[in-house]
């Protein structure tokens, strides 16, 4: 068997039709889209303010403001949990120049903020820009300290 020998199934693929290809093709002169009127006009529809008399889609909606609004100063943090603290040596000092250096941050020029999802053994010095309660407790349990850097 050969590439050239490939044929699809018998009955599988139909060849368009070709309208407006003159009256022997049987789609001529209107092409199948009747006579006058805004459907057999080119370029018809996509326009959702007009239904026809129907109330717009757009005044149907219930009218409201600042729905889904994102304020344009917010923050955004660099998370980085616990359990990946937990890679570097004991005793060592977890800065935000660190961690962008073993590439844990997403975008570096944002902050930091350490999540407490995982477990940790090792004693760190942390310095964060913001740490959750659970992330504090787990790191000072092991025996490292916890700085908040403003």
């Amino acid at each position: 068997m050969k590439l050239n020998d490939l044929v699809p199934n018998e009955g599988s693929r139909k060849k368009r039709t070709r309208v407006g290809r003159g009256i022997s093709a049987g789609k001529g002169k209107t092409a199948g889209k009747g006579t006058k009127g805004q459907n057999s006009r080119s370029g018809v529809g996509g326009n959702l303010y007009r239904q026809g008399g129907n109330l717009p889609f757009f005044r149907r909606l219930p009218f409201k403001r600042g729905e889904g609004f994102t304020p344009p100063n917010r923050i955004e943090y660099n998370e980085v949990n616990v359990s990946q603290l937990a890679k570097f040596e004991a005793n060592s000092e977890i800065t935000h120049e660190v961690l962008a250096l073993a590439n844990m941050l997403h975008k570096v020029n944002n902050p930091v903020a350490v999540l407490g999802r995982g477990e940790i053994s090792v004693a760190l010095k942390v310095k964060v820009h913001r740490i959750t309660k659970s992330a504090q407790t787990k790191i000072e349990a092991a025996g490292g300290s916890v700085e908040i850097i403003a």
